[in-house]
């Protein structure tokens, strides 16, 4: 028999490149895409309105956002403009 919790919160491997602040927002995009899918399901049967579904969906996205940001992923470093100046 398998555990509930990996029936609940499925987690993918990572393929791309092995950097620590890359497993870290894989782990935060795979925690966004279930809430947003709860979140989702919540809606569709009725359980929450889609006004607080939307708001619920951007907090989330906010969050996911924060920790990119904060994670530095997506900033090529040689692509500052500081260093693209003639």
């Amino acid at each position: 028999m398998t555990n509930k919790d990996d029936f609940l919160y499925v987690y993918r491997p990572y393929h791309g490149e092995v950097k620590p602040e890359n497993l870290a927002f894989n782990a935060n995009l795979q925690e966004f895409a279930q809430r947003v899918g709860y979140i989702c399901g919540l809606e569709t049967n009725g359980k929450i309105g889609s006004d607080e579904a939307y708001q619920q969906i951007k907090e989330v996205w906010q969050e996911l956002k924060s920790s990119k940001e904060q994670l530095g992923i997506g900033k090529d470093k040689g692509d500052s403009p500081e260093e693209q100046k003639p």
